[in-house]
Formats: structure tokens, sequence, C-alpha cells
């Protein structure tokens, strides 16, 4: 955990992910709106799908027949038809049907700090336009991080197939992509991707923790009104979500979530641009303000990442 949390922070303070140089957003970049304070129910709704998001980290020789333990424990029922990846090359992924929410679930797995070559995508900063083949009718305008959109792509055609199948299977008009760091990413591409090649009857709501940006600008204004039912949740002072930074053409989607401290959690509200002290572009202006290990959670409680995969 020392060496990961060193390794990590080297590599942001020399600039290889790109964080803001400003100490602080500037306040013309920001809108004056207040936060939303979630009460209790509203926290402990998100339970289910931080066991999921914990699950992705898991082996898929026990992810499949949901045997992984207590993040599976935690969400009886789940029903897994399809686990893949290899947690090197490809980040582990699951797909499966949640009787409890009567929605097909789609899982990611974000950054291993044991898996160096995930970390190395995440720390690819260029831009590139998305596939018009996975992405039909998006603008070339619309720019995302091309290390997420590589990563992306491998698994996007055998997901899609597979949530197709179950959304026939099991009779039901839903699908919730979920995922944790990298994962997060990788779900939040999925959101589009999904809602672009489902047929507009089908609901797409999207979940996702300390999730880096992903995205421009115009991948924001793309992503907002196609996903409505988006949250994506940050830990304190976890600095995963504040990279690659502004200054560098990205942007946030809707949606945040902040963990302030364990009894105190905010809805913040636009994309990159709330001035309220909670939000995570506030609390966190840069890493240096940060600490990595809030990164692995507690997310209300439950911690997420390959050691806690028990």
């Amino acid at each position: 955990m020392r060496t990961f949390r060193f390794t990590l922070l080297l590599a942001l303070c020399k600039g290889l992910v790109a964080v803001d140089a400003l100490p602080n957003p500037t306040v013309s970049h920001l809108q004056q709106r207040s936060v939303s304070v979630l009460s209790s129910s509203q926290l402990a709704s998100f339970a289910p799908y931080s066991e999921f998001a914990r699950a992705a980290y898991c082996s898929p020789n026990i992810v499949d027949g949901w045997n992984c333990g207590q993040a599976c424990e935690a969400v009886p029922g789940f029903q897994v038809s399809l686990t893949g990846g290899d947690g090197d090359d490809i980040q582990y992924y699951y797909v499966g049907y949640w009787p409890s929410g009567n929605t097909v679930v789609v899982a990611h797995q974000g950054t291993d700090p044991t898996q160096l070559l995930a970390d190395l995508t995440d720390l690819d900063i260029t831009f590139e336009s998305l596939d018009p083949s996975l992405f039909p009718g998006v603008s070339s305008s619309v720019q995302v991080h091309s290390g997420f959109a590589n990563e992306h792509a491998k698994t996007a055609p055998t997901i899609l197939a597979e949530v197709n199948k179950l959304l026939i299977q099991y009779s039901t008009e839903s699908v919730t992509l979920i995922g944790h760091s990298l994962g997060g990413a990788l779900a939040e591409l999925d959101c589009v991707f999904l809602a672009l090649n489902l047929p507009s009857s089908i609901s797409i709501k999207g979940v996702t923790y300390g999730t880096p940006r992903v995205g421009n600008p115009a991948w924001a204004s793309l992503f907002d009104p196609m996903v409505p039912d988006f949250q994506r949740i940050n830990n304190e002072r976890d600095p995963i979500p504040i990279v690659p930074g502004i200054s560098m053409g990205f942007s946030h989607v809707h949606g945040e979530v902040h963990i302030v401290d364990p009894d105190y959690v905010v809805s913040c509200p636009g994309d990159d641009d709330a001035t309220d002290a909670d939000c995570t572009i506030m609390t966190v202006p840069n890493v240096l303000d940060s600490d990595i290990l809030d990164h692995l959670g507690p997310y209300e409680g439950i911690y997420i990442g390959t050691l806690f995969c028990t």
C-alpha cells in the first residue's frame, strides 16, 4: 500500500497526470449554486452499488456463481451471466441481472495497484474523438481520454451483446453501469455507449466511485441530458477525481456526490463548476491537499479495491 501511494503521488507531482497548476479553480469558471445534504436513507441506497463495485475487483473465477465473499453476500440473488478480463491488459468486468433492482448490471474493475498496466492506462492523458462504430452520430468535437477509450473498446461489443440478451431474457428495461477509479471511467463511457446502441425505451443509470475526469466539456454536454440518472461518488480528499486537470481541457459530467466525512455527504450541482466549500473541486484544489488512501474508501463504510475482495 505504501509503495502504491508513493508511486502514484510521484507520478501526479511529475505531471504525468494532468493536475491544474492553479492553487484554486478560477472564480470565472465556477457557478454560485448550493449543495444538497443527503439523508441517511439516501446514503443507505448506495450500499448495493458500492458492493457491486467492490465485487468487480474479485477474480472472475469467484464472481462467476456470485461466490466472491462479503461483497457478493451483501447483494444476494444477483445472477451473473458473463465475466471477463484478466486484470492486466483487460480490466475484470461482469454482467448479470439483479432481481431486487429489476435491472441488468455491468460492473468494471478499477485501478489495481498491483497491476502496472492498469496504472499506466490511467497516466495516458491524450484526447481522442469517440469511435463512430461504437458511438454513432456523435460529433468529432466530443473527445475523451484516449487510454480510457481504448480500454473501453476492448469489451464494449461483448458487453452490448450480453446486455441485449439479458434485457430480453428478463423482460426488463433498465441497465445500471458501475465502477470505481478506472472502472468508473469505463462505466461512464458505457452509459453513453449503451444509450446510443439500445432502444430509447431502456433506462440507463450510472453509479461510479472515485472517477477521474473522462472527457472534454463537449463530452459533459453530451452526457448530462443523455444520462440524467447518474451519480459519481467522491470520498473526502481523494485526488483521482481532480485528474486529469481542467487546465488540460478535461471536465467532469454532472452527478457529484461528495462524502465530506462519514456523517456528512452532499450532492453538488453542475459539472465541474460548483463553488461550495463542500464540493471536491474546492475541497481538493490540488494533489498536495489530497490523500490517496481516501480513494479506497470508506464509501459509507465500504472499502473498494483488490485488498477488500474478501
